[in-house]
């Protein structure tokens, strides 16, 4: 596996690579990953948005304060950005962005939605179930005629513009699992 600064994301402009490869030292040294970097805005003030997450996939908000600070102090003394920003560092949320071959693996089997940065066959966009990934592609099952079973499709993640997790209801439930388990396993350390 590459380490994290030379680690592909997916649909990462060349502002956003170059502050990820600044700030993931601070995010790792904290325990956290970053899983996307992101300029937003045009002229005048522009937003920087940098989702992260421990390795488990969890984040608070807690997690989010320390980490904006340490990245604010850290923006601050290289001073990267000609102009003003501001700053906004979040969880990846429920519909989170799949940035790395490994969001890809570890949420293998919920839907998805996937751009690319050119057409395939007169097509950019995809929706269907990921397959997790192989030889360092992604896959995904998609529908590609009505009524017809699901083609499993393989993209390179150089072709990959955008993806994300699509909130479904059995998301939903196994979120919900998920958290009831953490919460059980937390009160179970603390009896």
């Amino acid at each position: 596996m590459a380490d994290s600064q030379t680690e592909i994301i997916m649909g990462e402009s060349a502002d956003g690579a170059r502050l990820r490869s600044l700030l993931t030292a601070t995010a790792a040294d904290m325990g956290f990953e970053i899983v996307r970097v992101r300029r937003m805005g045009g002229e005048g003030r522009a937003t920087i948005q940098i989702m992260a997450e421990r390795p488990d996939g969890s984040m608070d908000i807690e997690g989010c304060a320390n980490l904006s600070r340490a990245f604010s102090a850290l923006l601050d003394v290289e001073d990267p950005i000609a102009s003003a920003y501001d700053l906004e560092v979040s969880s990846p949320g429920a519909e989170r962005p799949l940035t790395r071959l490994k969001d890809f693996d570890r949420y293998m089997g919920f839907e998805a939605k996937l751009e690319t940065r050119s057409p395939i066959d007169g097509r950019r966009r995809f929706r269907g179930l990921i397959e997790g990934t192989d030889n360092s592609e992604v896959l995904l099952g998609v529908v590609l005629e009505p009524g017809a079973a699901p083609t499993v499709l393989g993209f390179a993640p150089d072709m990959i513009a955008d993806a994300k997790i699509v909130m479904t209801d059995e998301m939903f439930r196994e979120l919900s699992k998920q958290k009831q388990a953490d919460a059980s396993a937390s009160d179970q350390m603390t009896d």
